[in-house]
């Protein structure tokens, strides 16, 4: 199957994510957050994952709590569709350029939780998005998806161009990591389980 729904409500936010791994990049992305639905819809478009987002939260307050709890169920979402992980790639990594700016991505599918994150410096605001949410949503994605999860910005000046070379790197990354191999046989770990 290799797909999942997920719903979570909290006094702050209700999210609702599906995700298909073997998919076609279409999503339906709606989160109150226009910067972050534009980052998402990249993440499914270059991961080619067939993806909805559905998120009401407190955007009045500021944009953290939907933002960090989509990482959670979007991490979820991922692990329960990758089940067993049997056949699956386990490790990819990713460098995506986007016009000055240049990120670098790399997965573990370990079932260890990790996360290492060096943004650089970034403007304080894209739009309505406060850039700290980067580190916010992808600590969340990593640790209820069972990944490490290393990301970098090498360097760059738009901020922009910055977080979206993440989220693309994230998708690519992810896509290659998640992908049956045919030479993999069970998990690919000398302990037989990830």
């Amino acid at each position: 199957m290799r797909q999942a729904e997920i719903e979570r409500k909290t006094a702050e936010t209700a999210v609702r994510v599906a995700i298909k791994l073997n998919g076609s990049g279409e999503s339906r992305v709606d989160t109150g957050i226009g910067f972050f639905d534009h980052m998402l819809t990249l993440f499914a478009h270059h991961g080619r994952f067939d993806l909805t987002v559905a998120c009401r939260g407190d955007v009045e307050v500021d944009g953290h709590h939907s933002v960090e709890d989509v990482g959670i169920v979007l991490g979820q979402a991922v692990k329960t569709a990758l089940g067993d992980k049997a056949g699956i790639a386990r490790y990819a990594s990713f460098y995506v350029p986007m016009d000055e700016a240049l990120a670098f991505v790399a997965i573990d599918v370990s079932g260890r939780p990790f996360f290492v994150y060096d943004g650089g410096v970034m403007a304080p605001m894209i739009g309505g998005y406060d850039t700290e949410l980067t580190e916010e949503f992808l600590r969340a994605f990593a640790f209820n998806a069972g990944l490490t999860l290393h990301v970098k910005v090498l360097y760059g000046k738009n901020s922009h161009h910055k977080v979206e070379a993440v989220f693309k790197a994230l998708g690519h990354a992810l896509r290659e990591a998640v992908a049956i191999r045919e030479d993999i046989k069970g998990v690919l770990s000398t302990k037989g389980t990830l």
